[in-house]
């Protein structure tokens, strides 16, 4: 596999860590290998996903020797599985108690600490996933799954060096679909789109056909990064192969309706989002639908949706899961400011995230506190990421600022990159532009 650097100037450090270089030999990993569970329990259910088969052999396992550890943390991780197969994200509760069940039986359980990092990081609460990776990483530093936590609460704590550092030492021990797919979305936050093309697909072909969803993930993800690098075409095959792979696939559904939308066929993307929202409701999928629904003139179907994503997001408050969304939803609608950036400014003050940043920002663009959104914008942009969101945020605020140059620089580069990269604010996008000229 070639070497492509990750390109982090600016940091400090000398990371010449080719980030997929990534000094790995190529292809030198092992496919996973039969997982042991018996021709009985592996047909149980035709239609059985690989999460249900894992289920039913962890309760066998329970079953048989009930004061073993083992079988809760294979519940715990067959229920995270499902969680993330399914969308309902509420089997992770499942999980947390069959793995309370483990660390009762043993408490210094090692699988049993990594499975706690792996959830604590769906529950959003990243300093603390942080926390139990590193505790995992001290018991056993060679093991190559835990530095896949450790990079995902870093990044999402905006600590980028140490997710580089964490991602490197991933794949020095065993370049997988899991550590290829950290590569990738790091070369995204740092502008490489290329570089994350190649490196997702690496991960798309390296990950086992016995796990349908972890395929459709990946090519999900592949089809998002070549939108990013303009291949529209493309992308939307790899959306078809990841709805091939595991039909019906909420996340699948809506990249193709992103992708239907980009083609300009608007009928064709209210029909997937319709189709994911009935899979699972996120408050994406709303989002979506009711920015769709105005941009048709269905305003009536529009107020629905709006009224269904805060009705999701206030559910999901509970722990704290979708306010950014819900801030950003808000923000772009111009509701609820004061809340919208009082949300802003309490993740801010646990994250130092470029995407928290742009919320922030955003926010008080949103309130006229131009300078400090000058500030938080600018940021967001300290990584080099060639997400169009943030260079059209950036533009908008150098706007009211009174930097037309800056402001027209940074709409055409959002455009460039996206001509359709949000459903509303892309149309904002070009009419200040327009208005620029």
């Amino acid at each position: 596999m070639r070497k492509v650097p990750l390109l982090v100037a600016g940091l400090g450090v000398c990371i010449v860590a080719t980030i997929l270089g990534f000094r790995v030999a190529s292809k030198g990993f092992s496919k996973p290998e039969n997982d042991g569970k018996s021709s009985r329990q592996l047909s149980a259910g035709q239609n059985a996903s690989p999460a249900d088969r894992q289920i039913i052999s962890a309760q066998s396992l329970i079953e048989q020797s009930p004061s073993d550890p083992r079988g809760f943390n294979l519940l715990s991780a067959a229920f995270m599985q499902k969680a993330r197969e399914t969308g309902d994200f509420g089997l992770n509760a499942k999980a947390e108690a069959a793995l309370k069940h483990s660390f009762e039986l043993k408490a210094d359980d090692y699988d049993a600490l990594k499975l706690r990092a792996k959830l604590l990081l769906t529950y959003h609460r990243f300093s603390e996933a942080l926390e139990v990776a590193k505790r995992a990483q001290t018991v056993r530093p060679q093991d190559h799954d835990v530095y896949g936590a450790l990079t995902d609460a870093q990044v999402e704590l905006g600590d980028y060096e140490a997710a580089v550092e964490a991602t490197q030492k991933m794949v020095d021990l065993r370049p997988d679909t899991a550590s290829y797919a950290r590569v990738s979305y790091l070369r995204y936050l740092y502008g490489d789109t290329q570089g994350a093309v190649v490196a997702m697909r690496e991960a798309a072909e390296a990950a086992s056909p016995q796990d349908p969803e972890s395929v459709a993930w990946c090519r999900v993800q592949l089809g998002k990064e070549l939108i990013n690098a303009g291949q529209l075409s493309d992308a939307e095959r790899e959306f078809d192969r990841a709805l091939y792979f595991f039909p019906d696939y909420h996340a699948a559904l809506a990249a193709k309706a992103q992708a239907r939308f980009a083609a300009g066929d608007l009928k064709q993307a209210v029909d997937f989002y319709e189709r994911a929202q009935q899979r699972v409701p996120l408050p994406d999928y709303s989002m979506a639908l009711g920015d769709l629904y105005t941009k048709l003139g269905r305003e009536r179907e529009a107020r629905k949706q709006y009224e269904l994503v805060e009705f999701i997001e206030n559910a999901g408050a509970i722990q704290g899961t979708y306010s950014r969304q819900l801030a950003l939803f808000w923000a772009n609608h111009d509701q609820r400011l004061d809340e919208a950036l009082s949300i802003a400014e309490k993740e801010r003050r646990s994250r130092w995230d470029i995407y928290t940043c742009d919320l922030l920002a955003w926010c008080l663009y949103k309130k006229g506190r131009l300078n400090e959104a000058k500030m938080s914008i600018d940021e967001a942009l300290q990584l080099g990421s060639s997400d169009p969101l943030l260079f059209f945020h950036s533009g908008m605020i150098a706007n009211a600022r009174g930097d037309h140059r800056l402001a027209a620089q940074h709409l055409k580069k959002a455009l460039a990159i996206n001509p359709s990269f949000d459903i509303l604010q892309a149309d904002v996008a070009k009419r200040t532009l327009e208005s620029l000229r």
